[in-house]
């Protein structure tokens, strides 16, 4: 199962650094991909979306609502 957030703010390679390892550390997370190009994280696995959405925000970026 995946789950693709729009996520805003978005720029740099720290960006997605910071992304990977905030989600990266959550429960059911398999994999993360953050495309900065289409403002998309895609997370893999069985996540609880309020967790991942959380855990972006605390990381400083800004998570659309669906």
């Amino acid at each position: 199962m995946s789950l693709v957030l729009e996520v805003h703010g978005m720029s740099c390679a720290h960006c997605v650094a910071a992304i990977t390892s905030a989600v990266s550390a959550l429960p059911g997370v398999s994999g993360v991909d953050v495309d900065l190009t289409a403002g998309a994280v895609r997370v893999d696995g069985s996540p609880d979306e309020a967790a991942v959405t959380a855990a972006i925000e605390d990381a400083g970026y800004d998570v659309a609502a669906a």
